[in-house]
């Protein structure tokens, strides 16, 4: 039996948690520029014997673009450009059009260096849904990581836990499908799993040989039985069971052969059902002892109590990754409050203010109704496993209800409900002056007494919802400096109720090896920044941030026309001291290189106007009509967080046309130098000007040739809301090669959906506004997309998405620039630690600059983690790049540079970010839409026009 743990030496063996040793064969780590299947192998053409360069005609019919056919060279004859040739479109009929037919082409492109070098087109990897005949290929790693630019290198552990595995083994994938027998009904998705359980026992099946995901879905390490068989179900001890009907279908054998040759580079696509399987093996018992959320998993007990009968409960997430050194187990801590499991009038007690018995039935019935309504509850006058969702109070109080019961031969009788209580289960209601809970659907509700009714475990209280206290007591608990949280991780992966705990691992032949993977980092040097007057700025060491101090921006904008609207004066608190905060802000803008040419107008107003739209678009039209020319900035000062922030900006955003900062009064009157910087930094970028630039060239892009920077994002309601729409945002680079001034578009569209609907639209037009502010277009492109994950969001985004962008662009604007497409993961569990001090920040994170693409990235695909911000809170946690698409040619350093460089480049503040720059503005974009829709009454609907920006500020920075 051979085991696949691959390592370093390829075939490993290794002690771990779920099965025994395993040895094996040694292997060497597979080269990946071999021929990828879906090459030709005669195919050795140069597409016309002359290349793909930049300097084509333009293409004359979207069609052209589309390479497909017999032969595959309809590129050539359409004048494509090296971005259009390369990954546009790849027919697989196509002959010398595919794997290293392409790959081996020398190319002259927009990216290639001065003095003519040229570069070749990278390897290309299937996407997961490529079954059609005109898939975009994913780019494979350029080379075995980067290794040129570092200064130094770190050794780190990584949160992934290598898996071994049987590569004999065969994993039994069956569709299980449960309906009722003979009676009408549908069965909620709890009973499922218990409705299987039944039957296995019944029929003496493994259920510890056996996965099942609650749904379709039981993958098994032995064969069942297969057809369609007879179960009777009972929740209940009392209850009578009922007649279900299970149907057992075989879909595939999955060998986990093909996973080693898909780790190993032997192929290309994906075994995702193998890893479907596995992955479900491994949640099999967390899913058995602790509560189910998601994808993630908490402890029962013990729970941190927050107050109000809300709880916090620590806990993990976890997934199992293809990577570079074989298959890993990626666990990462996590948090969660809950509502604490509790008896419901004792929850009352807490939950509801000044709460008693006696006032209940006559003064707090709304608020108790509220409190209860939709939560989870499980009784107690009965042994049963059944759990019931409270539909609302009933009318009478519990001495006041009668109903009628039926004997065996159908006759009935009217009884109440304290006498049923009685004779039925020996239970005496203790209160009768109260109304009882109605449990179950609101037009057939069963009538419980509270008394017996106790609050689930595991129901879910949103953060969003806790009191300043609990809130702040749950973050702590989710910061966990670098060594807790280091500990916390290992100590959940050897838990009995982890994902290693068990028989599951052990029958279905895995191992987990205990031990975190040792990781070489390399941490990449900050660039050297450039202010005003020519100052030039290295940063700190260590934090790599850097201090304004006595120097000036590097384009400080003039202000003529501007105002303040103070909401402090008819406050009891926090008023703000105008005399104080408006020379000292004036004075801090001046020494920067903002030019204040003339004092603020100044007006006061109450803070309850922000929620009464009219008075405030009337307040701030006239203040308009003060100035001779537009307004260029309103500075809106508050005592308080407020909800009218959001209509505020809405109306100036979309109405007005009017650019707004808005500050807190406790915090302005400080007059504090930090702050002011702080706000002035912002101000700034908002009227378009620059507040620092790198000092050096962005890596591949050298030449004079223009360049824009795409981030993408789009940002989804709460998870408990069924209705509200996404929000997609898309931002673009307007300036070349300060490349830190940005515009903006966001659009509404279906709820949750992911893809941008309107990408190339929204693309265009922020395509054109770079050509009207640049005279010229941007002939080469780098989209940051955010918010996808594996799987066919990433098809979706090359396939969709992209194509959308491709066709817009041609169709309006005649052209084709070369694309490098990015995803970035914020969300993704993996975290960096330093194995020693020495390879770590004096808190003990990782250094800013830290960058791992080996062992734990994807065995082929072009991907690394980057963390680009010192983490002076908590665990650091790096960001991973995806790159789908690359028409530029980078190296792994070249491209780890660039993403670092622009980190630096964010304009509020002066210290690089964790996430690059145009991602994190188009997740500012699609959060200021979402605010938009929240200024709406609940049940309105608008259309487009009510997120539209007004011409007056869509080009500008006004959403930092």
């Amino acid at each position: 039996m051979e085991r696949y743990a691959r390592g370093a030496g390829g075939y490993r063996g290794g002690k771990g948690r779920g099965g025994g040793t395993g040895s094996g064969r040694g292997r060497h780590q597979h080269d990946y520029h071999g021929q990828s299947p879906r090459a030709n192998p005669s195919s050795n053409s140069s597409i016309g014997g002359s290349g793909v360069t930049t300097n084509a005609s333009p293409v004359k019919k979207w069609s052209e673009l589309v390479i497909s056919g017999p032969g595959g060279n309809s590129g050539q004859a359409a004048g494509l450009t090296f971005g259009s040739f390369n990954q546009l479109t790849i027919s697989e009929q196509g002959e010398g059009l595919s794997g290293r037919g392409i790959s081996d082409v020398p190319v002259q492109s927009a990216g290639s260096q001065p003095g003519g070098r040229s570069s070749k087109i990278t390897e290309q990897v299937p996407s997961e849904s490529s079954e059609g005949n005109d898939k975009i290929l994913r780019v494979k790693r350029p080379e075995n990581g980067g290794c040129q630019l570092a200064t130094r290198s770190v050794k780190l552990l990584a949160n992934h836990f290598p898996v071994s595995f049987n590569i004999d083994h065969v994993i039994q994938h069956y569709h299980v499908e449960i309906k009722p027998d003979g009676w009408p009904g549908k069965i909620k998705k709890p009973y499922l799993s218990m409705i299987r359980e039944t039957y296995f026992n019944d029929q003496n099946l493994p259920l510890e040989m056996t996965a099942y995901d609650g749904e379709k879905n039981i993958f098994s390490a032995v064969q069942l039985p297969t057809g369609t068989f007879s179960v009777d179900f009972s929740a209940s001890e009392d209850g009578r069971p009922r007649s279900y009907m299970i149907t057992i279908e075989l879909v595939s054998e999955l060998k986990l052969s093909k996973l080693k040759d898909y780790l190993m580079g032997d192929v290309l696509s994906v075994p995702r059902d193998i890893l479907q399987g596995m992955d479900l093996v491994m949640k099999q018992n967390p899913f058995r002892k602790m509560i189910s959320v998601g994808r993630s998993f908490y402890q029962i007990d013990p729970q941190t109590d927050l107050g109000y009968g809300i709880v916090a409960a620590k806990g993990f997430r976890h997934s199992l990754k293809p990577t570079s050194q074989g298959l890993s187990l990626c666990l990462d801590h996590s948090v969660m409050s809950f509502r604490r499991r509790m008896p419901v009038i004792e929850f009352l007690q807490v939950q509801v203010e000044n709460f008693s018995v006696e006032k209940f039935a006559t003064e707090m019935r709304e608020e108790v109704e509220n409190a209860l309504r939709d939560l989870k509850v499980t009784v107690t006058h009965r042994r049963t496993k059944l759990k019931y969702t409270i539909a609302g109070l009933t009318r009478e109080n519990a001495r006041d209800i009668s109903f009628e019961v039926k004997d065996e031969e159908g006759h009935g009788e009217i009884t109440t409900l304290v006498d049923y209580f009685m004779e039925k289960y020996g239970k005496e209601i203790k209160f009768k002056n109260i109304p009882c809970l109605e449990l179950g659907a609101k037009d057939k509700p069963n009538k419980v007494p509270m008394e017996f009714c106790v609050l689930v475990v595991g129901q879910r209280f949103h953060k969003e919802d806790l009191d300043k206290e609990a809130a702040k007591t749950l973050k702590t608990m989710s910061l966990l400096p670098p060594f807790v949280r280091r500990g916390s991780i290992c100590e959940m992966v050897q838990s009995d109720d982890g994902p290693c705990g068990g028989p599951f691992l052990q029958n279905f032949d895995m191992q987990v090896d205990l031990n975190m993977t040792a990781v070489e980092g390399r941490v990449i040097p900050p660039p050297t920044l450039k202010l005003g007057r020519q100052d030039v700025i290295t940063v700190d060491r260590e934090k790599c941030q850097w201090n304004l101090g006595d120097k000036c921006l590097v384009d400080g904008k003039t202000v003529e026309r501007w105002a303040i609207i103070d909401f402090t004066p008819h406050e009891k608190y926090n008023k703000l001291n105008p005399e104080k905060f408006i020379p000292g802000f004036i004075d801090r803008c001046v020494k920067l290189g903002i030019k204040i040419k003339n004092d603020p107008y100044y007006e006061s107003a109450r803070m309850i106007e922000l929620n009464k739209v009219n008075k405030l678009q009337q307040r701030i039209e006239s203040i308009k009509e003060r100035f001779e020319g537009q307004l260029q900035i309103l500075l809106c000062v508050m005592s308080r967080m407020d909800d009218g922030y959001k209509t505020l900006k809405w109306l100036c955003e979309t109405k007005l046309g009017v650019v707004t900062q808005c500050c807190l009064s406790f915090r302005a009157n400080k007059v504090n130098n930090q702050y002011l910087s702080h706000l002035a930094l912002k101000l700034n970028a908002k009227l378009g000007g620059s507040n620092a630039e790198l000092n050096v060239k962005l890596p591949r892009f050298e030449d004079e040739s223009h360049v824009m920077f795409v981030g993408a994002d789009v940002n989804h309601p709460k998870s408990h809301d069924r209705s509200s729409p996404s929000i997609a945002a898309v931002v673009a680079t307007v300036n070349w090669p300060g490349a830190n001034r940005y515009a903006a578009r966001v659009q509404p569209q279906a709820h949750r959906e992911e893809r941008i609907l309107k990408f190339g639209d929204m693309c265009v037009d922020l395509f054109c506004t770079y050509a009207r502010m640049n005279e010229a277009k941007p002939q080469r492109v780098v989209v940051f997309r955010d918010g996808v994950s594996e799987g066919g969001q990433f098809d979706m985004v090359l396939n969709q998405e992209l194509m959308d962008l491709r066709r817009a662009i041609f169709e309006k604007m005649n052209y084709n620039p070369t694309i490098t497409l990015v995803v970035a993961q914020k969300r993704r569990q993996a975290r960096l630690f330093p194995e020693n001090r020495d390879s770590g920040s004096s808190n003990g994170n990782i250094f800013p600059g830290t960058v791992v693409d080996q062992k734990i990235v994807n065995p082929s695909e072009f991907d690394f983690y980057l963390c680009s911000h010192y983490g002076s809170i908590g665990t650091s946690k790096p960001i991973h790049y995806r790159v789908l698409l690359d028409e530029h040619g980078f190296t792994s350093d070249q491209l780890q540079k660039l993403i670092y460089d622009l980190c630096f480049t964010f304009a509020r503040c002066t210290k690089p970010v964790s996430l690059v720059p145009p991602v994190l503005y188009a997740d500012l974009v699609a959060y200021r839409g979402q605010m938009y829709y929240e200024t709406l009454p609940p049940g309105a609907s608008v259309g487009e026009s009510f997120y539209r920006l007004h011409d007056e500020l869509k080009d500008t920075m006004f959403f930092i």
